[in-house]
């Protein structure tokens, strides 16, 4: 093996997971350790009770995400979505909505082919997935979920091209089932502005997928019943210490399934998952650094 991890340390990734748990000194470009995202927030009315919940527990929530996809929304619910978030000064992020779970083939409803996750199958899905994204755009929103590699790869060519904004960010799903350096790395090539690894990775390898990559990843801190149910909350302080720049992703336990439709009771109990992450920063690492509201909310 030793060859092998000779050559990983060679081409700058690390040979291994790293159990050692090192301090990152990476840090968002407001000099923050960790922003709170809360995801499943499928429509306005949901997304201003959260927003509302959230000042009252006195925390801000840089970023929200809907997961059912933009081709689920009408365009005023869009339009309202964006102009909550330019208020609160938080980024909203819209879903692709074409995937396989709303094509029209049977594998991905069997047990072996579920996974392929939610990827596209045929050119005519890429094409509707690149239009639901400038759907979104021509209404203000400009940071989108993706679900698909080869989609990723293309709305990173258009953005280079000048074919959609420059300014566009591109998150990627956990459902894409990454979770070692070396596919964070061929993520963030191909245009991923921040990384959701697999819900289980552990500290170790966490670690590891930091020092191959410089853009932020996306941590579940808790899950629905779904995927497990497991709530991390007691790892979230070593969480943010050897992972920053780190988004904590918050309230999943509330949900049932990925993209539950949230009512706006969900949402309160959603910030209140968030006030229980922050309680355990406060108590553990009371010297982490949380981003600031506004200036950049990405």
């Amino acid at each position: 093996m030793e060859a092998t991890r000779n050559f990983l340390k060679s081409i700058g990734l690390p040979s291994g997971d790293v159990y050692d748990l090192p301090i990152s000194e990476k840090r968002f470009t407001d000099g923050g350790q960790y922003r709170f995202e809360v995801p499943g927030i499928q429509g306005p009315k949901v997304m201003e009770a959260l927003l509302e919940a959230m000042d009252k527990h006195g925390i801000h929530l840089h970023r929200v995400t809907q997961t059912k996809g933009i081709m689920m929304l009408m365009d005023n619910e869009i339009i309202e979505m964006v102009r909550l978030a330019k208020e609160a000064q938080t980024d909203l992020i819209l879903a692709i909505g074409p995937r396989a779970t709303t094509d029209t083939s049977a594998s991905v409803n069997t047990p072996e082919g579920v996974r392929m996750g939610y990827r596209l199958r045929g050119q005519e899905q890429i094409v509707r997935a690149v239009e639901d994204v400038k759907r979104a755009l021509a209404f203000g929103c400009s940071s989108f979920l993706v679900y698909d590699e080869g989609c990723l790869w293309l709305l990173n060519e258009m953005r280079k091209a000048g074919e959609i904004p420059a300014n566009c960010h591109f998150k990627v799903s956990a459902h894409t089932g990454h979770g070692n350096p070396c596919s964070a790395k061929l993520l963030e090539m191909i245009g991923a502005n921040s990384i959701n690894p697999v819900r289980d990775i552990q500290l170790q390898m966490l670690a590891a997928m930091r020092q191959a990559i410089d853009i932020p990843i996306d941590i579940h801190t808790e899950n629905p019943a779904s995927t497990g149910g497991f709530i991390r909350h007691y790892e979230v302080p070593e969480m943010v210490r050897i992972a920053a720049p780190i988004y904590l992703k918050t309230g999943g336990s509330v949900a049932q399934t990925h993209s539950w439709d949230s009512t706006t009771d969900d949402a309160k109990k959603r910030a209140k998952q968030v006030a229980l992450v922050k309680r355990m920063l406060d108590e553990y690492y009371p010297d982490s650094i949380q981003s600031s509201r506004g200036g950049n909310v990405r």
